[in-house]
């Protein structure tokens, strides 16, 4: 067998270089996020002995094509991701774009970030829908700002217009919709905390719009507002919100029963505010991962059949 210089196989030598697909973009070394947390958690191979008890580097062909169809598989199934710039108004902004590899069209879902601006959580959020085969695009209200300081996070979200926030959800459901690899009438929108507010308030705005999540967001509670929905509706609420109490949920809820609308709403006992932010203490495991199915469900529903 061809000899690589240290005494390994070529096969060896070169089984864990770093492969690279055309027109793939990922951060480091070439890797995405997903691909580098999978072969950090991948075991390093052992040393065996010869016959003669002399310790040298075992020959697992068998093992190593495993893992080289393995990773090739990976790579095939890869997200994209790009920064992306479009316009809003007469200004440009800018947005972190996930998606799946392949051609399309895909359904689209405009990911709306928290107080906290469009930081990794959400970005990885994006990336965990794209897995799911939607393009994500996570916008960047804050234009380029971010924080994990609660006070800061408070003057961000309190400083931000909401007229100009609506008016860069539009465009960003305007940007997917001239895509060649997105499917126009499948966009949904799904937000947390603020992000969840924005995304009722798009449904609102946007009578194209296919599906609005709402973790935990603000809820509107005038009827004449309400009414301009036609995207069906998925709330995620935390029992113990002492900000978004249970009762304005359920009133939410009847209102748009009322209307006519179709609303699906869950208030999950034993959680409170950001109970599927999993960097934050209020991180509750049981409801945040039967929210996520229910969130996977409800969009297979409306965007993909």
């Amino acid at each position: 067998m061809r000899q690589a210089p240290g005494g390994l196989s070529y096969l060896e030598a070169n089984a864990t270089k770093p492969q690279r697909h055309e027109g793939t973009k990922t951060e480091g070394h070439g890797f995405s996020r997903a691909e580098k947390k999978l072969r950090a958690a991948q075991p390093r191979k052992g040393s065996g002995e010869t016959r003669r008890g002399c310790p040298r580097r075992p020959l697992v062909v068998q093992p190593l094509l495993a893992i080289l169809i393995g990773f090739g598989t990976l790579l095939s199934h890869a997200n994209e991701t790009s920064a992306v710039r479009y316009a809003s108004g007469e200004e440009m902004v800018e947005g972190y774009l996930v998606k799946p590899a392949g051609a399309g069209p895909f359904p689209a879902i405009i990911v709306i970030h928290e107080w906290w601006g469009l930081n990794e959580q959400v970005k990885e959020e994006a990336e965990r829908l794209a897995s799911e085969g939607y393009v994500a695009l996570a916008v960047d209200l804050y234009r380029g700002r971010a924080t994990s300081n609660p006070d800061e996070a408070h003057e961000l979200s309190r400083g931000l217009p909401r007229d100009r926030a609506v008016r860069d959800l539009r465009a960003a459901f305007s940007y997917l919709a001239s895509r060649a690899d997105v499917r126009a009438d499948r966009i949904g929108a799904l937000g947390w905390c603020m992000g969840g507010g924005y995304s009722l308030e798009l449904a609102m705005a946007e009578p194209r719009l296919a599906a609005s999540i709402i973790y935990y967001g603000r809820l509107a509670t005038d009827e004449s507002l309400l009414a301009q929905i036609r995207a069906p509706v998925l709330g995620l609420f935390g029992e113990d919100d002492r900000g978004i109490p249970a009762s304005s949920v359920r009133a939410f809820e009847n209102s748009m029963k009322k209307l006519g609308k179709a609303a699906e709403v869950h208030i999950y006992p034993g959680a409170g505010h950001a109970f599927a932010n999993q960097t934050r203490p209020s991180y509750r495991e049981a409801a945040a991962r039967d929210a996520w199915e229910k969130t996977r469900a409800f969009l297979r529903a409306n965007l993909q059949n």
